[in-house]
């Protein structure tokens, strides 16, 4: 059979030399072809039409089970893997003739995205002269710290008798002039520093709130001196959870520490005390990216090792690093970037913001020596790129949100949990008919079973009750018994007495000889 279908409004063609693959006679096709009714055409195209598409469906699947069975003859792939058997299923893939649109869903997410804003709230924590405002201008190529626009707010945490005393300033600008007394203790004191931008790269708007905290580790005694940064990541979360509880949540302004950079001293030996304790205080509050400061001071090999010994420390005393997920549907290549980046903590890094001129004579940012110039983007000088893929360019949304979906609702469930307030999880169970007439049945036989022991026990109760009341008359009885016995005994020996007395007393009278009477009868 051979139809040609040019025109959707025409009619269709048909070769009447021969008999059609349905079994229809040349003449009966040439009959219905030559029909002059228009209902008769209609007709005739619908049919040939869904013929037309059973033709497309039988087709696929023939075509699909002779793959199949193709396939399934072959026991060894042109790899040399074996093939394992194919399951004998016909499936009829049908492709969209016309455009739906979802597949604009990507575009509308981007645009919304776009509009949106994206943010970024980062905690940087260090001793003094480790370079943590050198650090974040290079991250972001722009001098934060001094940028006008910037809104800024001061915490100042004093540390008085292991007491914390919390304070709100304003942009601190005259902090000494508004409290005198504290600039002679200032080494005791432990602040942090709110720095909020807004950047732009390429349309893109980035607001970026840098919480810093000078005078960590600056005393003598640093006893407990991270709790201000762990109460300052507490309260938040208590934030973010008072702005969820409110009526209107349209607006909620996500202020949580999406990131810690903690920057180490490149002693190159191991972890101070000091800085163990503030990665246990905070690993499980907020993602934490640990970082050799200055490792430019450090040789190779210097390096390598100490990155050992400070991942061996921290796996020892339990600390959990942020990890970047891999996703089902990643290629090799980006599951090998992600590994590399994981790999690569804690990352030894080079902060410049200066141009110098390397070796090719290429200005480029980096620190010049007398013995060479170091780059802070080259991958082989340094980790720089590695945290800046990290911590922008690969994985910022990831941070955002195991933030959201793991840190906060693990400090959430805490905090209700600690209120009295518990999820009921029945409300969330799915309805089952089936289980639920068995739970029925069980709730009802326990009642059952409880009832009947409940009886049996009143029914114990009873009759040991009627038990000892009986035993109690029994008792009765055998003791008056007793007593009639006893008083019967007493009296029935008194009448043997007295009957024994009267007998001797008989006995006496008779055997005395009887005495003579006087008279003159004698």
């Amino acid at each position: 059979m051979s139809i040609k279908q040019e025109d959707l409004s025409g009619m269709p063609v048909q070769d009447n030399s021969s008999m059609n693959e349905y079994g229809e006679s040349n003449g009966m096709s040439g009959m219905m072809i030559a029909g002059s009714s228009k209902s008769v055409n209609i007709t005739n195209a619908e049919q040939l039409a869904e013929r037309h598409d059973l033709d497309d469906i039988s087709m696929i699947n023939e075509q699909e089970e002779k793959f199949s069975n193709e396939h399934n003859n072959e026991d060894v792939g042109k790899h040399g893997q074996k093939i394992p058997e194919q399951p004998d299923l016909k499936v009829i893939r049908r492709k969209v003739n016309n455009y739906v649109g979802f597949a604009n869903l990507p575009k509308q997410w981007h645009r919304k995205s776009i509009q949106k804003g994206f943010n970024l709230n980062l905690l940087v924590v260090s001793e003094k002269g480790m370079g943590k405002s050198t650090l974040v201008n290079t991250l972001f190529n722009k001098n934060i710290y001094k940028d006008e626009n910037a809104v800024r707010s001061t915490l100042s945490t004093s540390k008085v008798n292991d007491n914390i005393e919390i304070k709100l300033e304003d942009n601190g600008e005259n902090r000494a002039a508004a409290y005198p007394e504290e600039s002679a203790e200032s080494n005791n004191d432990i602040k942090i520093e709110v720095i909020s931008t807004i950047i732009e790269e390429n349309g893109v708007a980035l607001k970026l709130t840098v919480v810093d905290t000078p005078g960590y580790g600056d005393a003598i005694d640093n006893t407990n001196c991270w709790e201000p940064i762990v109460k300052e990541i507490n309260s938040r979360f208590d934030q973010y959870l008072d702005q969820e509880n409110r009526i209107n949540r349209s607006n909620i302004e996500d202020n949580r520490i999406h990131a810690c950079l903690y920057l180490i001293e490149p002693t190159a030996h191991f972890l101070k005390p000091l800085d163990l304790q503030f990665c246990l205080a905070v690993h499980e509050k907020c993602n934490l990216i640990p970082i050799i400061a200055k490792s430019d001071i450090l040789t190779d090999e210097e390096i390598t090792s100490f990155k050992a010994r400070i991942l061996n420390q921290l796996t020892e005393a339990g600390v959990q690093l942020f990890r970047p997920p891999t996703y089902q549907f990643d290629d090799s290549e980006t599951i090998n970037l992600t590994n590399e980046l994981y790999n690569k903590m804690p990352y030894a890094v080079v902060g410049s913001t200066n141009l110098v001129t390397n070796a090719e004579g290429k200005q480029v940012r980096g620190r010049a020596y007398p013995w060479g110039v170091i780059e802070v983007d080259n991958a082989q000088h340094n980790d720089f790129v590695y945290l800046r893929d990290l911590l922008i360019r690969q994985c910022l949304e990831e941070l955002r949100e195991k933030t959201d979906n793991v840190l906060y609702e693990s400090y959430r469930s805490q905090k209700l949990i600690k209120l009295g307030i518990k999820q009921d999880n029945s409300v969330f169970k799915e309805f089952d008919p089936e289980m639920r007439q068995k739970e029925d049945k069980q709730l009802h036989e326990a009642k059952l079973a409880k009832l009947e022991a409940e009886m049996k026990s009143v029914f114990q109760n009873k009759v040991s009750e009627k038990e000892k009341k009986l035993q109690k008359s029994e008792n009765e009885l055998f003791a008056r018994h007793k007593e009639m016995k006893e008083k019967l005994t007493k009296q029935l020996k008194a009448l043997e007495e007295k009957k024994h007395s009267l007998e001797m007393s008989i006995s006496q009278a008779s055997q005395s000889p009887a005495q003579k009477k006087k008279g003159f009868l004698r």
